[in-house]
C-alpha cells in the first residue's frame, strides 16, 4: 500500500468523522446552546476537535452547572442581605468565622498573584459553598427566624456540597445523583420556608 493511498484513507476518515459530528449535532441542536446564547464562535474550531462523548456530556452537565451557579449566588445574596440588615456593612469583619476569613484571604491572594482580573470586590465571592454554610451556622440567631432549622440547613448544604464537587470539577452526574440534586434543591427551598409552627 502506497503512502498516497494511506494519506487518502486518513483524509476520507476525517471527512466522514466531521460529517458524522455535524449530523449528530443537527439532531441535538441545543447541545452547545445554554441560556439563549451560543458559545463564542472563536471557540468553535477547537470545540469540534473534542470527542463527541465529551461534548455531549458537557451539554448535559451545563444545565446542572447553571442551576448551581444560580443557587450558590442566591445563597450568597441571602447571606449578604441578612447580615447587612443585622450588623451593617462591616459584617464580614465582625461576624465571619476567622477560619473562613483566612481561607478567603488566601483564595483572593492567589487570584491577585496570578495577575488575573479580580472576580469581585466582595470577599464573600471568594468563599466556597461549604464556607457559606459555616457563615450561616456561626450567625444562626440572625437566620433562625427565616430558615427551618440549623440541622436542616446543615444537612441540605452538606448534600448540595457533595453534588457540587462533581459538577464543578467536570464530572458527570449519574442518574441517581441527578434525582438527588432535584430533591436537594427542593429541600433548600423548603428550608427557606422558615420554621414550622
Amino acid at each position: 500500500m502506497s503512502t498516497h493511498t494511506i494519506e487518502l484513507f486518513v483524509l476520507k476518515c476525517a471527512v466522514i468523522e466531521s460529517g458524522l459530528r455535524d449530523s449528530l449535532e443537527e439532531h441535538n441542536p441545543g447541545a452547545r446552546r445554554r441560556g439563549g446564547n451560543t458559545l463564542d464562535q472563536r471557540m468553535e474550531p477547537f470545540i469540534r476537535q473534542f470527542e463527541l462523548a465529551n461534548r455531549n456530556n458537557a451539554a448535559k452537565m451545563s444545565t446542572y452547572y447553571e442551576v448551581f451557579y444560580m443557587l450558590e449566588n442566591d445563597i450568597r445574596k441571602f447571606i449578604i442581605d441578612t447580615m447587612e440588615a443585622a450588623h451593617g456593612k462591616d459584617w464580614w469583619d465582625t461576624r465571619v468565622p476567622q477560619a473562613v476569613k483566612e481561607e478567603v484571604r488566601k483564595n483572593r491572594e492567589r487570584e491577585d498573584q496570578a495577575a488575573w482580573t479580580m472576580r469581585s470586590d466582595a470577599l464573600i465571592d471568594y468563599s466556597t459553598f461549604g464556607q457559606l454554610g459555616d457563615i450561616i451556622r456561626a450567625n444562626w440567631t440572625d437566620f433562625a427566624g427565616m430558615l427551618r432549622s440549623e440541622g436542616s440547613v446543615s444537612r441540605v448544604l452538606s448534600g448540595l456540597n457533595m453534588l457540587r464537587g462533581t459538577i464543578a470539577h467536570c464530572g458527570v452526574l449519574a442518574d441517581d445523583e441527578v434525582d438527588r440534586l432535584h430533591m436537594s434543591i427542593r429541600d433548600w427551598f423548603r428550608v427557606l420556608e422558615g420554621p414550622k409552627a
